[in-house]
């Protein structure tokens, strides 16, 4: 018997490249795991314990789509990013083990509203809104692990409008993907559904209405978006 009192939200997914689709429970993010980032950012690079913050599923905007430029904001920036998609998952995770975990990883936007989001640090409070808006989690089609390994070791870039933005490699990441995982799986248990966006390499810059924006993870994939 249905006794919904509201229709249920539609259910979140990325497409699968070869076929199928992923469906997506939560989203994780990494901040700062790249060194030149956090320098960018003003921030001391040393090797500490990352940070964890959400968007919610439906903030995902799956390839080919646009993504309208928000509201509240004056300095929109991009972050391209690998994604990791998760089959199984727990808690207390052994880095060991974390590889075990994922179903596959994809190329991924995280889009900032950066001034929203200085603000807020400024002032102590949380990022949401800064990270967490609608539209905020372009992302391209997920890789299988079954058919790509385990990539330690890629190239990623994002181009706008055709001109290169951020380039940089996935080995140079603070905090690698199995500790990432594992990490995290410290203060949440992790579930088959979770997808985890593992930080961005330098270069992060403002985004105009109209850009198109580019990026690639060599032998993960690529994803598309252009801000309407």
């Amino acid at each position: 018997m249905n006794d919904f009192v509201i229709a249920p939200p539609a259910a979140s997914f990325v497409p699968v490249a070869g076929g199928g689709r992923f469906p997506v429970r939560r989203v994780f993010c990494v901040g700062r795991n790249y060194a030149e980032h956090a320098r960018e950012m003003g921030h001391d690079p040393a090797r500490e314990p990352p940070f964890f913050f959400m968007k919610p599923a439906d903030a995902l905007v799956i390839e080919g789509a646009d993504a309208p430029y928000p509201p509240m904001t004056k300095d929109l920036h991009h972050e391209i990013e690998l994604v990791v998609a998760l089959q199984s998952g727990g808690a207390e995770i052994p880095v060991a083990e974390a590889a075990s975990h994922i179903y596959g990883y994809a190329a991924g936007i995280d889009l900032t509203r950066r001034d929203v989001q200085a603000e807020l640090r400024k002032a102590g409070r949380p990022w949401d809104m800064g990270k967490g808006f609608d539209h905020s989690a372009p992302i391209g089609e997920i890789a299988p692990a079954s058919r790509i390994g385990h990539p330690a070791k890629a190239a990623i870039e994002l181009r706008v409008n055709g001109e290169t933005r951020q380039t940089g490699d996935i080995a140079g990441m603070t905090w690698n993907v199995d500790e990432v995982i594992a990490e995290l799986s410290r203060y949440v248990t992790l579930a088959a559904g979770d997808l985890i966006f593992t930080g961005t390499p330098a270069g992060v810059s403002a985004l105009q209405p109209g850009d198109r924006l580019e990026g690639s993870v060599a032998g993960v994939g690529t994803v598309s978006v252009r801000i309407g």
